[in-house]
């Protein structure tokens, strides 16, 4: 009977021990608004959602293409670029004010570069750098064809009468030989402020 007794202890102080140590442990551990949860999931895939959609107008409308065309050739960089070569906010463009209105008034940071090859190597430049994604960035991408007769855009996104065959462009004829200029992948990437 004595054993009995000891072992009924035995088991109790365990449970106890148990619970104490999962209490402590619970205590211990914060939730904080990065922590990883089905909701954070949803609002990740509901930003790429958006995201997606958005390049997607944009290349079905035009804007895309014209904000890739947003080149100041005399100064070799996008028009209202910082020394460091992007712009520092959505571009002055149609589709820089529908990244406004759809990410940054909604507490949404982007950044958007164009990705090319060249010779056989894989090369980036961003159009705008608004900081160091969070773990959490959702990154689309799509395909833009461009061709040698697309005209630079001036400043208020008219035709400047340059075009990518007589321009010095951030990418480099793909063909000489035939009308197409490059096919260039459009990066966008969103996250929580």
């Amino acid at each position: 009977m004595d054993r009995g007794q000891a072992h009924t202890l035995e088991a109790i102080t365990a449970a106890m021990i148990l619970v104490s140590a999962l209490a402590f442990a619970l205590q211990v551990t914060a939730v904080t608004p990065l922590t990883g949860s089905t909701s954070s999931q949803h609002i990740e895939n509901q930003q790429a959602a958006v995201a997606e959609g958005v390049l997607a107008t944009a290349d079905e409308n035009g804007t895309l293409a014209s904000t890739l065309l947003y080149w100041n050739d005399s100064a070799g960089n996008w028009h209202d670029a910082t020394d460091d070569g992007y712009v520092q906010g959505p571009p002055p463009t149609a589709f820089g004010d529908v990244l406004e209105q759809a990410f940054l008034e909604r507490g949404i940071a982007f950044d958007l570069s164009v990705y090319y090859v060249e010779d056989g190597e894989r090369e980036h430049v961003p159009i705008v750098d608004l900081g160091e994604p969070s773990d959490h960035a959702s990154t689309v991408r799509r395909l833009v064809t461009l061709s040698d007769g697309d005209q630079l855009r001036d400043p208020d996104e008219s035709p400047s009468g340059t075009t990518l065959e007589d321009a010095s462009y951030v990418v480099e004829d793909a063909d000489e030989d035939q009308s197409l200029y490059a096919v260039v992948e459009v990066e966008l990437v969103v996250w929580r402020m």
